[in-house]
């Protein structure tokens, strides 16, 4: 199945187990419908500010801020909308890089066009024939090797985990020690796109109610009262042991991934066909997962005929656990979110296009972050990007690198994505030799992992097992 299928379908009927499930997790009924008009007040201002504010509202900071680290007003405002770009940390250069081991981002963009065109009739991506490629599976280009261990692309991601942390010091991560994970890239030509990535959330679906794990990730919005204002979205502790995935959907990102992100490849603004995003983390979270448990009101229901339709007012809404629907989930694919599924979130106003980005910027959002992409680019040139995320190092995540290394090596498509011949036969390819530093190869698993002190034993605890699993 083509990735671009795994988005949202209309709803199957629910089992009845789903009911039970809800009654389960529901254990003071009034004390969640408590929760429940809590944050639908909350969002009565939240949506506002952003409709106002629009994309004001994601945090821009230059690559000299994240190296010396954000400040308070800055971590604030990340830490509320979960999105930030990241300016200056790779040159923006014409031409080709001096060094052999740079990456400038004009060069890598077209070093990328340069190995496609070499290996015409192997590439493949999506959509299918005959629409033009936009996601390439490529994997191992020199480009992409050289920009996934540039510095400043090991380095922010290192500061962006290092945000999170354990509220079980012996939980096994090292959130300080960030590894690479291949993914694809993107070409977008001016147009309208054959398909549409409309507001969602990566990581399952209705994985985060039925999972135990997954839904100990979101306890304290499901405690009621005012609990769910303690929820906290940098807490990584429960999320080890969640299984985002209880359907072998088709295209999921298998490895623990706290932070999505990309680098632009090329100039892109509003309108372009770049990112959209709903620029609010723990509130938008909260309401998400108090959802499933309430439905308008059936004298109010009746009536309703389309979403712009549907009344927002706390009363118009009851505790229902006699229904098995989880709105806009659906088992096997991504979590969707419309106006008809959450209507307080009022997407069509919040979920807003991120500001211009020109190549070299990163730009991440918090795995929890509601986001799409514009259906239409309307600019003169192409809107690229490499996709490049946060991902620290846990014994799970250091098994997956250890397979990435070896289809690294081979010239194969990375273990998450379409399995086949990938780029062995390609000219060009990326190689380890390539990368002459010891931190790019040892995100990619070339090099042992070592902290010069350990945070607690949990880090201590995923190093040792992560360079055994690597074979050091």
């Amino acid at each position: 199945m083509d990735f671009s299928q795994n988005l949202i379908t209309e709803d199957p009927p629910w089992p009845s187990r789903f009911s039970d499930l809800k009654r389960a997790i529901c254990v003071d009924p009034s004390s969640v419908t408590h929760s429940w008009r809590s944050v639908l007040r909350e969002l009565e201002g939240a949506t506002k500010e952003i409709e106002e504010r629009g994309n004001e509202m994601i945090l821009q900071v230059p690559y000299s801020d994240v190296r010396k680290g954000l400040s308070e007003e800055q971590l604030q405002m990340l830490k509320k909308t979960g999105v930030l770009i990241v300016r200056g940390g790779i040159p923006e250069e014409a031409s080709r890089p001096s060094s052999e081991t740079a990456f400038e981002a004009f060069w890598g963009k077209q070093s990328l066009e340069d190995y496609i065109a070499a290996n015409e009739g192997k590439v493949v991506g999506s959509p299918p024939p005959p629409q033009p490629i936009v996601f390439y599976e490529i994997y191992n280009a020199k480009a992409e090797i050289l920009a996934r261990t540039h510095p400043a692309l090991i380095e922010t991601p290192k500061y962006l985990l290092s945000l999170w942390h354990t509220s079980d010091p012996n939980t096994p991560i090292s959130v300080r020690t960030p590894i690479s994970y291949f993914d694809r890239f993107r070409i977008r030509p001016p147009g309208p796109s054959v398909f549409t990535l409309s507001p969602h959330i990566d990581g399952g679906s209705v994985e985060r109610w039925e999972d135990h794990a997954f839904r100990s990730c979101f306890q304290r919005i499901l405690e009621g009262g005012e609990s769910w204002r303690k929820h906290d979205p940098f807490d990584i502790s429960p999320r080890l042991q969640a299984n985002q995935d209880l359907y072998n959907a088709p295209n999921q990102c298998s490895i623990l991934r706290p932070w999505q992100g990309w680098t632009a490849l090329s100039t892109t603004g509003p309108g372009e066909g770049t990112l959209r995003v709903l620029p609010m983390l723990s509130l938008a979270t909260a309401y998400l997962i108090l959802r499933p448990f309430f439905s308008l009101r059936p004298d109010i229901a009746a009536g309703i005929t389309n979403p712009s339709d549907i009344p927002l007012d706390a009363d118009a809404w009851v505790l229902d656990l006699d229904n098995p629907t989880f709105p806009g989930s659906t088992p096997g694919k991504t979590q969707a979110v419309t106006p008809q599924t959450h209507p307080h979130l009022r997407v069509e106003q919040t979920v807003v296009s991120i500001p211009r980005v020109r190549p070299g910027d990163q730009v991440y959002w918090h795995t929890d972050i509601v986001h799409a992409v514009e259906r239409d680019h309307n600019g003169k040139t192409d809107s690229s990007v490499l996709y490049i995320p946060a991902v620290p190092l846990t014994e799970r995540n250091a098994a997956y690198l250890r397979d990435q290394r070896t289809t690294f090596l081979q010239g194969l498509p990375s273990p998450d994505f379409p399995s086949g011949e990938g780029e062995s036969h390609f000219v060009g390819r990326g190689k380890l030799e390539d990368i002459t530093h010891p931190g790019g190869r040892r995100v990619l698993g070339f090099e042992p992992f070592s902290q010069p002190v350990f945070l607690n034993d949990g880090e201590r605890q995923a190093i040792g097992a992560a360079n055994e699993v690597l074979g050091f």
